[in-house]
């Protein structure tokens, strides 16, 4: 076995990663008009640069900008989308861990126009981030994937009178991501992360409830986003390195769904046009790795096996064993190995510390340098 030159990578990360206390508190006073939109920028650009380090001394090959100026992984970017408008209204999503429950709440949203991406979002992000980034290394960007815009709101968060056929606004939705992915390349990059939990949620028999409840497709929804992305990515530039990252919810070291890929996988996997899948794999809320089965030749999973949502640190002896388990569906060639999710989708963070998340990032490394070479 030989390590990977282009992305995903035998080692590789999810994307998001703890905010300093300094960040946080910038954002604090930016917040209470103590600090300017300038004071912000520079305190994000020292963090991230930080932060870049950060991932190369770990002996990551992938580095991202942490999502630093972000509040959440998904939302700042849907709402940069034309057409979409953010609402007064509050949407809760019922998280739990092994001792508590929390809710996650955020604004919601509307299309009432038109869905276009006309100025690539993220763009001054992502130049930054390659302008820190180490040589040898490879910046990754991360946006939500279109299916997050439909399945945060649904149906009912398109106004009829801009969209009275739900398959003209998948279309135009599929033709701003498309925008969105030529324009971005356009810019340097070569590495881009759909993240997507709707794909993962369905897995769930309670989310698929919920989405028949608000009027939806649940046993077809998974198929229209598949086709979905499948048109945004046709005709992408050459070079440009796609993949997908399922997890099942992550705020603050909680999730949302469990179960395991059955119910999407043969569609998913043998369907999706990406060059990998970052799989949540780190407890039996995932279950086993019998869907994998479906992964066609040339296509990576990358196994999500290190939890981002604890500070207990793995062993490197049960993580070779899951590998192995995994490898019996499909071909140890196409494995990698991640943490399970981000280490920070919102701005919270998960309950663990810096030091925890370095230790994680070089477990990942070090297990992958032994396993593959």
């Amino acid at each position: 076995m030989t390590a990977r030159t282009t992305p995903p990578f035998r080692a590789d990360h999810v994307g998001s990663l703890l905010r300093p206390p300094a960040l946080l508190e910038a954002r604090a006073a930016h917040a209470d008009g103590r600090l300017d939109d300038a004071g912000l920028r520079a305190a994000e650009d020292e963090a991230i640069a930080d932060v870049v380090r950060l991932q190369a001394d770990a002996g990551m090959q992938t580095v991202t900008d942490g999502e630093f100026r972000r509040t959440s992984w998904h939302m700042d970017f849907i709402y940069a989308v034309t057409g979409i408008r953010r609402t007064e209204e509050q949407l809760e999503v019922r998280m739990r861990n092994a001792s508590e429950d929390r809710s996650f709440t955020s604004a919601g949203l509307v299309v009432d126009a038109p869905v276009r991406i006309e100025e690539p979002i993220f763009a001054d992000a992502f130049a930054h981030l390659r302008s820190v980034a180490p040589a040898g290394t490879t910046p990754k960007l991360t946006i939500p994937s279109p299916s997050m815009v439909h399945y945060r709101g649904g149906t009912a968060a398109i106004d009829p009178s801009v969209y009275a056929d739900e398959d003209a606004f998948f279309d135009d939705l599929a033709a701003a991501y498309s925008q969105q992915v030529r324009m971005i390349a356009d810019r340097g990059c070569t590495y881009l992360q759909l993240d997507d939990t709707s794909l993962a949620y369905l897995n769930d028999p309670a989310q698929r409830e919920a989405v028949t409840a608000k009027g939806g497709d649940a046993d077809h929804q998974h198929e229209r986003y598949i086709r979905t992305l499948n048109q945004a990515l046709s005709g992408r530039p050459e070079g440009l390195a796609v993949t997908t990252h399922l997890c099942r919810g992550n705020y603050r070291s909680s999730w949302a769904a469990s179960g395991s890929y059955d119910f999407v996988a043969e569609a998913l996997f043998g369907g999706l046009d990406v060059d990998g899948f970052f799989l949540e794999y780190d407890d039996e809320r995932s279950g086993g790795f019998e869907p994998l089965r479906f992964v066609p030749p040339g296509k990576q999973v990358v196994l999500g096996l290190v939890t981002t949502k604890s500070p207990v640190l793995e062993s490197k002896d049960d993580l070779k064993r899951r590998i192995d388990e995994a490898a019996k569906h499909v071909p140890l060639e196409q494995l990698s190995i991640s943490p399970q999710c981000g280490f920070s989708s919102t701005v919270e963070g998960n309950d663990l510390t810096q030091d925890d998340e370095v230790a994680k990032l070089r477990l990942v490394v070090e297990v992958a340098q032994e396993v593959w070479g």
